[in-house]
């Protein structure tokens, strides 16, 4: 029973990585569809390949998840956190894929967990909550904005005498490295989350095995959110892509690339499990607000933001609704 309920749990932190490749895949390539920069299907594959190498260029965001955020769970009790932790994860990304709007996977999953540990009676590292979520929870995004708005200034600046037309064929080729640094730091961040889960899963059932990762896990997860990029997130990608503001291939250059710095400078640096929805979408915004600031509608963006407010406490409900359905049916 327990090899079956980890073999459970495994399979649904991988379902949990593919829609987080399909919900978050616009992160990656919305700014270059919609700049004409790559084909969709293009950019799919392109995005899929650099998360996929992504998921191996380190593991400290995976350390976090896996033992900085709440005490490890034991026996069956514990694999059915973490199984609702992550259920509650999986039903509000498709809550928000539906709507198209594009939220947080990483927050929904950290509510999961707070959420599920909290129903299930194990202890939450606040501390570790607040340092390693909420507060890169706040700053990432206004980190963002700003780059965003500094990086477009220094580019409109640099560029100021040159043929409009010919800067944007350049910067229309520029946005193919752009795109693929900002999918190669989503793989770095994103998949190692759900290497974090899954190991807390080896671990719950075999104490012994201790918190390093397995390259299985690697590639099994890399994999899976490979498979999600590729399958795209067309809903989300139109909001990101277009409602925020109608991108000229400079902009998406600006915000792809101050998205992947951000991307880079936390998972190396801080070892903080940041969201890459928050960065790029805050990266569009600062950029856009180069224009003018009303060129970016901000009644969606304030629809947007309000997702990133609600995220972890409904996934947290849900994973915590979720623990009592597992605990009434198994005991």
């Amino acid at each position: 029973m327990d090899t079956f309920a980890l073999i459970v749990t495994v399979a649904v932190a991988l379902f949990f990585t593919y829609t987080n490749g399909f919900h978050d895949s616009a992160n990656a390539i919305a700014t270059s569809v919609s700049t004409r920069a790559l084909t969709p299907r293009a950019a799919l594959a392109m995005a899929a390949v650099m998360n996929l190498a992504g998921a191996f260029l380190g593991s400290g965001v995976a350390k976090t998840v896996s033992k900085g955020l709440i005490d490890t769970p034991t026996g069956r009790s514990g694999m059915g956190i973490l199984f609702a932790a992550l259920a509650g994860a999986i039903v509000w990304n498709l809550v928000t894929w539906y709507f198209g709007l594009p939220s947080s996977s990483s927050h929904a999953l950290f509510g999961g967990l707070v959420g599920a540990a909290l129903a299930g009676g194990i202890a939450v590292h606040w501390s570790g909550v607040i340092e390693k979520v909420i507060i890169p929870m706040f700053v990432s995004p206004v980190v963002g904005l700003v780059l965003g708005y500094l990086v477009m200034v220094a580019i409109l600046w640099f560029f100021r005498r040159s043929n409009p037309h010919k800067a944007k064929r350049g910067f229309r080729i520029a946005q193919t490295v752009s795109a693929a640094a900002m999918a190669l730091g989503h793989g770095l961040q994103d998949a190692q989350k759900t290497m974090g889960v899954v190991v807390l899963a080896l671990v719950i059932h075999d104490p012994g095995k201790g918190f390093g990762i397995p390259i299985w896990v690697k590639l099994v997860c890399a994999a899976m959110m490979s498979l999600g990029t590729y399958a795209g997130g067309w809903r989300i990608m139109r909001t990101l892509g277009r409602r925020i503001i109608d991108l000229d291939p400079p902009q998406g250059f600006a915000a792809e690339t101050t998205s992947a710095a951000i991307l880079y400078g936390t998972s190396y640096i801080f070892e903080a499990p940041i969201s890459t929805t928050h960065v790029i979408t805050s990266s569009i915004m600062g950029v856009g607000a180069t224009r003018r600031v009303k060129a970016v509608r901000w009644g969606v963006a304030k629809n947007i933001v309000a997702g990133w407010f609600i995220t972890m406490p409904a996934a947290a409900l849900v994973a915590a609704a979720c623990f009592g359905v597992v605990k009434l049916v198994f005991g």
